[in-house]
């Protein structure tokens, strides 16, 4: 019979969160750090959000490393846009195919239209015309796009994926268990942007570790279970993780309750609209900001010390944006 699961607490999947996300240490400048920064992909919705994740994962990021041949850019889960892996792109797109056969039709219906349509170019995508639904054709893993943020998407098609959907789905819960974990099947068909009825079966097969966790019963990969385990160090990281970061963007209540205990501070963090950006210091969300050009802002949670504010004031002006003039930081308090 099955043992007890594992008993795991808050501090120990944070710092679990932290390890497997590069955020304690960043790494080597290089396409296997960029894949490794992007392996449960870097939402990329708000402009050049990918690009401060990679930042904060990543040594050397300049302003174009999100272009990178070792990146490209999806509709990813949620249909939002994404930086991921060159060439893992199907499990992004394939691996949220609808299971049943109209909505499977729909995409690739979709797919064979703006194939035609494109016929081998790439444009902007509103000028693929509205009888092509994109969102829809991009779960066939057909669909590439690339998004400066200033202007409309452009959108070309690639051979169809030689991977069957529902493998591509269990390689994509096991790099959201690897990245989010511990989870369950709801949180990843939540974060997938799928249903529970495509969810259940991508857990299948997979090797797991049930574990209790202070937000209920859940399970991480078999193989994180010695990363899970490790002693928690203190945490002397500084990080502004933009909007949509990977640490961060959780899409159930108890699994953001989790991450920041504070009903006030969890409001201002996941906003009814645009998301901010999170201060990441002493292993813990401390803050928001939010930018205006060289104009950052932060609003912290606590009082923080000279010293502190001095680190985040240098992690603010190292941000690789390309401007003109050096970012100025202000304090909301």
């Amino acid at each position: 019979m099955p043992g007890a699961p594992l008993e795991v607490t808050r501090a120990q999947i944070l710092a679990f969160r932290r390890r497997v996300g590069a955020l304690e240490e960043r790494l080597p400048r290089g396409a296997r750090s960029l894949r490794r920064a992007a392996w449960a992909g870097l939402q990329d919705s708000m402009p050049r959000a990918a690009l401060l994740s990679i930042h904060a994962r990543v040594e050397g990021a300049h302003p174009l490393i999100w272009d990178d041949e070792a990146l490209v850019q999806v509709w990813g889960p949620r249909f939002a846009v994404y930086v991921v892996p060159a060439g893992d792109h199907a499990l992004f797109t394939l691996g949220r195919l609808p299971d049943d056969e109209r909505g499977r039709r729909r995409a690739e219906d979709a797919a064979t239209r703006l194939h035609e349509i494109l016929a081998g170019r790439r444009i902007p995508d509103r000028e693929v015309g509205a009888g092509v639904r994109l969102r829809y054709a991009t779960a066939t893993g057909r669909v590439l796009i690339r998004w400066e943020g200033a202007r409309a998407p452009h959108v070309w098609t690639v051979p169809p994926p030689k991977v069957d959907p529902l493998v591509a789905r269990k390689e994509l819960a096991r790099r959201y268990l690897h990245v989010y974990g511990p989870g369950t099947v709801s949180s990843f068909a939540a974060w997938a942007g799928i249903g529970l009825k495509e969810a259940r079966p991508a857990f299948e097969g997979i090797e797991l570790t049930a574990v209790r966790t202070p937000i209920g019963d859940a399970s991480i990969l078999s193989g994180d279970e010695e990363l899970v385990r490790a002693p928690v160090e203190p945490s002397t990281a500084v990080r502004l993780l933009p909007s949509g970061d990977a640490y961060w963007l959780l899409q159930e209540a108890a699994q953001r309750e989790l991450l920041v205990p504070d009903r006030k501070q969890r409001a201002s963090l996941w906003t009814p609209r645009v998301w901010p950006g999170a201060l990441l210091l002493a292993g813990e969300l401390a803050g928001t900001w939010r930018r205006a050009q060289a104009n950052l802002t932060i609003e912290p949670w606590r009082r923080l010390t000279k010293t502190e504010r001095a680190l985040v004031e240098r992690e603010a002006q190292a941000l690789p944006l390309g401007l003109e003039r050096e970012i100025a930081v202000r304090w909301e308090r």
